[in-house]
């Protein structure tokens, strides 16, 4: 018999194949100060473009009044208990309640985490005999919810309504012949990688001839996307046809938690029956005070959001004026599409930290295929036309030094050299 642990001393894993070299740079870098556009890396100001942090409000000053007086009045440890047993307050009940009004739903229910929230209430809906139906670029959070499902699952390509249609006539057959089971459809409203919106109206409309639900992750689109700030539903006109609204407070609400939003019936079924809230403690008292002061000024501050727009609309107009790809981006989320492999990459983030002080995120192999590179970068009210401008200026230089090879692998400085 094997030592368990011997395989994974063998086997980092695709990621954490690299970490010798990448922690504390690439991986698991320590950004220091206030949380803002601009923050210190390593001892350097940088402009911050990996931050969720969409309107802004992270440090806004009622934000940070609400944070620290609901931590002087209850402390980290109130309520003590789960929710069901002792961990619930009039004030857990509030947020729940003025969030399913925002969101324009019957109900809704608080969540410790949207990680592990969303992946138990899938568990906790979906039995042996139903069918989930899901976008092929779901997040990795409904990935794992699916891996807990024992029952049958089919994937469309993303954002494709035909094959999503091929899934759920196959889904209906699969129902029919087992005379038992329903339909669960899954899609996000906003793909946090891409950018681009789930295509709700057009899923939505095939309820016409299909009988299913609909769950939506719309983690990115939350305060961010519609009229008011409802999300993707509202934005494209459809949150009616929305049965179960998800989203997370660790992107437009600058927090931690999530909640899910539905008709109360469903949402009272969830509440008695999602293993990782009945047997989790309760979300602390300063998040649910700090998130009733968030969420009010969601609804009370539009401004905020038209910043966040103009912000993203100047970086991505921007950006196709000087003739980067960011794919077909309809929100905030920016994706640059360049082509190199794992070694010009990392050169030319350093070069972009060490030489430009632009500090964003970057995605290559194994996440997706060698020979590409997806630098993300994540708009915020916060950010300024000259963060933009800067930013501009150091992508088409370091642009021009991929093109021309100047981040062969031979050119990247030893990583004790980078002070």
């Amino acid at each position: 018999m094997a030592d368990i642990f011997e395989k994974l001393m063998k086997n980092s894993g695709p990621l954490g194949q690299h970490r010798e070299r990448a922690h504390g740079y690439f991986a698991f870098p320590k950004l220091e100060g206030e949380i803002g556009a601009r923050m210190k890396f390593r001892g350097k100001e940088m402009i911050v473009w990996s931050l969720n942090n969409y309107l802004g409000l992270a440090n806004h000053p009622e934000v940070r009044k609400a944070d620290a007086e609901g931590s002087a009045q209850y402390g980290l440890a109130a309520p003590m208990g789960a929710r069901m047993m002792s961990g619930n307050s009039n004030l857990h009940e509030q947020l729940e309640k003025e969030l399913a009004a925002f969101v324009m739903k019957e109900d809704a229910m608080l969540m410790n985490y949207g990680y592990q929230g969303i992946m138990s209430a899938i568990d906790a809906i979906c039995g042996r005999h139903d069918v989930i139906v899901y976008d092929a670029e779901s997040h990795a959070c409904i990935i794992d919810g699916l891996r807990l499902h024992p029952g049958h699952r089919y994937v469309f390509k993303h954002n494709d309504v035909d094959d999503c249609e091929k899934q759920l006539e196959r889904a209906t057959a699969l129902i029919e012949k087992q005379k038992s089971g329903g339909i669960l459809v899954i899609t996000e409203g906003v793909f946090g990688m891409a950018g681009d919106q789930g295509k709700l109206k057009e899923i939505v409309a095939l309820k016409d001839k299909f009988q299913f639900r609909l769950l939506v992750d719309d983690a990115h689109g939350f305060g961010c996307l519609g009229a008011t700030g409802a999300g993707a539903g509202e934005l494209q006109g459809c949150q009616d046809g929305i049965d179960l609204y998800f989203s997370t407070f660790a992107k437009s609400m600058a927090s931690i938690g999530a909640f899910m939003a539905g008709d109360k019936v469903i949402i009272d079924f969830i509440r008695y029956n999602i293993r990782s809230q009945i047997f989790a403690k309760s979300v602390p008292m300063p998040f649910v005070v700090g998130n009733l002061k968030r969420l009010e000024l969601l609804r009370n501050l539009p401004e905020m959001r038209a910043k966040l727009w103009h912000n993203a609309l100047r970086l991505q107009n921007g950006l196709k004026e000087k003739g980067f790809d960011i794919g077909n981006t309809n929100t905030m989320v920016t994706p640059v599409y360049m082509k190199g492999g794992v070694e010009e990459a990392t050169a030319m983030v350093m070069d972009l930290r060490e030489n430009y002080k632009i500090f964003c995120s970057i995605v290559v192999y194994p996440v997706i295929p060698k020979g590409h590179i997806i630098y993300r970068l994540i708009p915020t009210a916060a950010h300024s036309d000259e963060d933009i401008d800067l930013t501009l200026k150091a992508f088409t230089e370091t642009k021009a030094k991929l093109d021309a090879g100047a981040y062969k692998a031979e050119m990247i400085p030893d990583m004790a050299e980078v002070k």
